[in-house]
């Protein structure tokens, strides 16, 4: 019996949860139920999309993104762990740490009364994730798929001492043109500029009514409520965005010069994507206690206009 045999005797759904070869001949799930569609990537437990019955996509993924070992997927919904952005004393260490490009492997699945489905990962420990993170960690991630996606990533500090722990979910969000598209719920929020071409890098600004989008956006939004809106006139809905276990806020978009560099973004790929990421970053870094375990958790769903 092989790999995906064996996940799909242990965890498969008959009709709902499927464990099979995606683009590049990456191991996916795919979950398919009377509320929804999903799909994520064995590697960094990386949703590749959600869509729930009837309605468009919520995430957005790069029709050019590169799917092999060890490659950083462009679109869905990355997992930023143990860190966010850089290391904080250790520039030769990879940004956002190695959570979302190493392997993650199921290990429950559970056809829920009202007709989601939850699926669990853990990391697997490798050389590869001892080497960045020599903090000995478990982490796991808890993804309910129903009418809303629902993401809990779990952190427990295996260690004799405490872990400064920073993560993201990196989330890419499915918009019908960036430039019509606001963000409702940052109003008199203080946020981080971390645009490096703005002059201003690293300023601490105010934000004045909604976020809008006219060029490169890339900022950390502090002391954050638990809810926010993308308004979408072009789609018809608004996406909201709930969350627990998270004071920050990152919105993100790299818009045309960055986006024409990164090569897989896609053709005008920027216009059509979001990122609204729910995090632990900045001054919301989380101090994790010996044996203490730390939530991180996300709920996305949508509404008609």
């Amino acid at each position: 019996m092989n790999q995906l045999d064996q996940w799909n005797h242990a965890y498969g759904i008959d009709g709902q949860v499927n464990f099979t070869l995606g683009k590049g001949d990456m191991p996916i799930v795919m979950i398919d139920n009377a509320l929804a569609q999903a799909s994520i990537a064995l590697q960094g437990a990386h949703v590749l999309g959600f869509q729930a019955k009837g309605e468009a996509p919520l995430i957005w993924m790069s029709e050019d993104a590169v799917y092999g070992p060890a490659k950083s997927l462009r679109g869905g919904i990355p997992i930023c762990w143990p860190w966010f952005g850089p290391h904080a004393t250790d520039e030769s260490m990879p940004a956002h740490g190695c959570a979302r490009t190493n392997d993650w492997q199921p290990i429950a699945s559970k056809a829920n009364s009202d007709g989601s489905i939850l699926v669990s990962f853990e990391l697997i420990e490798s050389d590869c994730t001892k080497d960045l993170c020599a903090h000995p960690l478990n982490v796991k991630l808890h993804l309910t798929v129903g009418t809303h996606l629902n993401l809990a990533l779990e952190t427990t500090n295996l260690g004799g001492s405490s872990f400064t722990l920073g993560q993201a979910l990196h989330t890419y969000f499915n918009v019908g043109d960036v430039r019509e598209t606001s963000i409702e719920g940052f109003d008199g929020k203080e946020y981080i500029d971390k645009v490096k071409s703005a002059g201003d890098y690293g300023v601490h600004k105010v934000q004045q009514g909604a976020i809008e989008i006219a060029s490169e956006v890339d900022r950390i939004y502090l002391n954050t409520a638990k809810c926010c809106e993308i308004i979408d006139p072009v789609l018809e809905r608004k996406i909201i965005i709930s969350s627990e276990g998270s004071a920050s806020t990152v919105v993100w978009n790299p818009w045309i010069e960055i986006a024409t560099k990164m090569g897989d973004l896609g053709a005008d790929g920027y216009l059509n994507m979001l990122c609204v990421e729910s995090t632990n970053a900045a001054t919301d870094v989380i101090e994790l206690a010996t044996g203490a375990t730390h939530r991180l958790v996300a709920d996305y769903s949508s509404q008609a206009l």
